[in-house]
């Protein structure tokens, strides 16, 4: 591509299709692909499809590996490395560079607060970077210390890094509705919050999922329940199987009754992405999509009322709303 590079987008391996046209309706033409790194000279924008989203690229000329890492150095301390070219060379430069710590995360816990920039190699003498991104961890990837004997799926892996990323998580005895929750991944995750948990599904949950002291199981369909006839939640959870546009209207049959403080959905996506659905949810106030690391052909919504309130997103960090170069 000829010009400057205005915005860079992570994508998920083999959602590549998926984001280019995410991007297409937002008015941003890819001009370039760097590995799995969508290169625009049009300013970044959001996109719920992209793990990380490069908010101030900057590509200059570098003579050597010292030179690279210098550059990198003078502008902060904490970079994290995109490799998809160039790997020997591009290591040489991330050795001479503070190392960042990445080891994995104990759940509960807040995303990292110390600025983290990224940078790749487009050629052996070319250096791409920003200091600015949308996520706080390498490559929009955050990594936990897992679970391997509690849970009955990894799915809780999922619920973690939803939690993680908006920064906030039920307390204990906050009362939670997990819609479709068999075989209960995410009850559990719930559960060992300390949350109170009705279980919401027409299979049983796991024995000792169904066992843990706060959970409460229903036998029933989550589509088929009445919100107005529940108490009212502090959070309601689904990870449940289902097309978007009927998880859309359940979504919106939760808020409009309000009885829910806080909501957490996995939008999953069957075939051809569903990009007119995916409008519809974002257009939901007080709501907001993401891709996380653990989702497949998936996005996450979250919504809080709070944020309906406030009209803002309810995901802390950059999301769009403010400009690239502005705090």
């Amino acid at each position: 591509m000829s010009g400057t590079i205005g915005g860079a987008w992570l994508a998920a391996e083999g959602l590549e299709d998926t984001l280019t046209e995410d991007l297409r309706r937002r008015g941003v033409t890819i001009e370039r692909w760097h590995g799995q790194l969508a290169l625009s000279s049009h300013p970044a924008v959001y996109s719920p499809w992209a793990l990380d989203i490069w908010l101030e690229p900057e590509c200059v000329s570098i003579a050597s590996i010292r030179e690279a890492a210098d550059t990198l150095r003078a502008r902060q301390r904490n970079w994290s490395l995109y490799a998809a070219s160039c790997f020997g060379r591009a290591r040489l430069v991330e050795e001479r560079l503070p190392p960042v710590k990445a080891a994995p995360l104990v759940f509960p816990t807040v995303p990292p607060s110390s600025p983290l920039g990224a940078w790749t190699l487009l050629e052996p003498e070319t250096l791409l970077f920003s200091a600015r991104k949308s996520s706080p961890f390498p490559n929009g990837a955050p990594r936990f210390v897992e679970n391997r004997t509690g849970p009955p799926s990894r799915a809780y892996l999922k619920l973690w890094e939803a939690c993680t990323r908006l920064g906030r998580w039920p307390e204990a005895g906050a009362l939670c509705y997990d819609l479709g929750a068999t075989p209960g991944g995410w009850t559990w995750a719930l559960a060992s919050l300390g949350a109170r948990v009705d279980a919401f599904d027409r299979a049983p949950l796991a024995p000792a999922v169904a066992a843990m002291k706060t959970v409460r199981f229903h036998q029933a369909s989550a589509f088929g329940l009445e919100p107005a006839t529940l108490e009212k939640a502090d959070w309601v959870f689904s990870d449940i199987i289902a097309y978007p546009q009927r998880l859309l209207r359940l979504a919106q049959r939760w808020i409009e009754t309000g009885q829910t403080r806080n909501m957490v959905l996995t939008v999953k996506f069957q075939g051809e992405t569903d990009h007119e659905t995916v409008s519809a949810f974002e257009a939901i106030p007080g709501g907001a999509l993401a891709h996380l690391a653990h989702n497949k052909h998936e996005l996450t919504f979250f919504w809080s009322d709070t944020a309906a309130k406030e009209s803002v997103s309810p995901l802390p960090g950059w999301n769009g709303r403010d400009q690239p170069g502005s705090d």
